[in-house]
């Protein structure tokens, strides 16, 4: 495997609170929040009082939509939440450095000449693993090898990316990262 000038290109210390913040605030922003529960206003019905106030021996009820009957609202209901967090340029660019310089030094990061499989089959991509002695792993090759995303998708602890779907979580997820050569361009221009 050969390493043309990465530590040129990915040469920052590893900043753990930097990283750490881009990738919380990353996942953060990938939340949909959308959970919502009725309360006692939102049920619909339960305008009238369902029995009069004195004579029947029972606890007084102005409604059957409170929180204590069957069929009314949750006492402390959910509602929808934006949990979207900003994430400046800057910040996240020197993130992804961070992430890939560690790799680097770790040994974890890989650079191959024109990763390729010979057809959109599993069983090549797999043959294609064997030979980099990796498992759980991120690929990173160009939009135009279909064959390489098409084999890749079906195999447990791999993910198959283009240069624009590298993100600080999936760096950080995977083992090992393996880089198209021709890819290191686009990468530089999103590393720094």
């Amino acid at each position: 495997m050969a390493t043309p000038d990465l530590k040129k290109i990915f040469n920052k210390e590893f900043n753990e609170s930097l990283v750490h913040q881009v990738t919380t605030d990353y996942l953060s922003n990938h939340r949909s929040g959308t959970k919502a529960q009725k309360n006692r206003s939102a049920v619909s019905g339960g305008g009238a009082k369902p029995r009069p106030q004195k004579g029947s021996g029972r606890a007084r009820a102005g409604t059957t939509r409170g929180p204590i009957w069957r069929g009314g609202g949750i006492t402390f209901a959910s509602t929808p939440k934006n949990y979207n967090k900003k994430i400046n340029k800057k910040m996240y660019k020197s993130a992804i450095n961070c992430i890939f310089s560690e790799l680097l030094r770790r040994k974890k990061l890989h650079c191959v000449d024109d990763f390729n499989t010979a057809d959109s089959k599993t069983k090549s991509f797999v043959a294609e693993m064997k030979k980099l002695k990796v498992s759980n792993s991120l690929f990173i090759v160009d939009e135009d090898k279909i064959n390489v995303f098409l084999a890749g998708r079906n195999i447990k602890n791999v993910e198959v990316v283009s240069p624009l779907g590298v993100n600080p979580f999936n760096l950080m997820k995977h083992d090992d990262v393996i880089i198209d050569s021709k890819t290191i361009e686009k990468l530089e221009a999103i590393a720094s």
